[in-house]
């Protein structure tokens, strides 16, 4: 039988293509795999592996964490894979991007199969059942949050009422057609942090801003002992966004400025 999705993706590679984080050169009738960061190294400063080796390597980042969600921005560098047809393209892309060339063809179509947020989280039961209160701010807040291009390289197509799916630059070639079991994950998070009861903090806007610059270097470092998927942690990345939103909607709310406040202390 033929499999047009992988014929199709197949007629877009002319001599090269990046697909995530994977660049993809044509070798004769094969393929060249390797990471974009390799791009322009020699071959013999890289590890020579084979397709199936690849679902090992997209298990783990360098530093040894595990990657729950195989689309985040920490694959592997140093590697390089020779593939001898367009079958061993799609089983090396399967290993490392699961499913991605079938939804990447699926999105091509003029109404591409999009389950919003909404429709998702209506039909959930259980623990994530209490998806469904958040408000459709509160949602796109978190969505922002949870999906941010430095967590997520594909491409959201699905949404949430105001909120706009995700502009193809900023992405890759490899759709989001509905939202994920991180996202679920994190979205339950959200919605019981909601709940509780607030703390009423007194912040000048400079010590606000020194907060929120404070949460940025954080999240400029990597942190190995925070499991991605551990949404409990309080210095997980996602929640770090959730937070840092709040300080940059309340700064950029008409704060006082501190020439302002000196000002009126005069």
């Amino acid at each position: 039988m033929v499999d047009i999705a992988l014929q199709t993706f197949v007629s877009r590679i002319d001599r090269e293509l990046s697909f995530a984080q994977v660049f993809i050169c044509r070798r004769g009738a094969g393929f060249e795999l390797r990471h974009v960061q390799d791009r322009r190294r020699d071959a013999a400063e890289l590890k020579d592996s084979s397709p199936a080796q690849l679902r090992t390597l997209a298990q783990f980042t360098a530093a040894g964490a595990f990657r729950p969600l195989k689309s985040a921005p920490n694959l592997q560098t140093g590697w390089t894979v020779s593939l001898r047809n367009d079958a061993e393209l799609e089983m090396a892309l399967n290993h490392l991007y699961p499913g991605a060339i079938a939804d990447w063809y699926a999105a091509q179509s003029p109404s591409p199969p999009v389950t919003n947020y909404r429709e998702f989280t209506d039909r959930q039961t259980g623990m994530y059942r209490i998806t469904q209160k958040l408000r459709d701010s509160e949602a796109a807040e978190t969505i922002q949050a949870c999906c941010n291009t430095s967590l997520c390289l594909k491409r959201r197509l699905w949404s949430i009422g105001g909120l706009e799916t995700d502009p193809p630059v900023e992405k890759s070639l490899i759709p989001c057609l509905e939202p994920c079991a991180l996202l679920l994950e994190f979205a339950r998070k959200v919605m019981r942090i909601e709940q509780e009861t607030k703390l009423r903090l007194e912040l000048a806007p400079s010590e606000a801003r020194t907060l929120a610059e404070a949460l940025r270097e954080l999240l400029g470092h990597s942190n190995s002992d925070v499991r991605e998927a551990d949404m409990s942690a309080p210095l997980n990345p996602r929640r770090i966004r959730r937070v840092l939103q709040k300080l940059d909607c309340q700064l950029g709310s008409g704060a006082v400025t501190e020439p302002e406040a000196r000002e009126s202390e005069g």
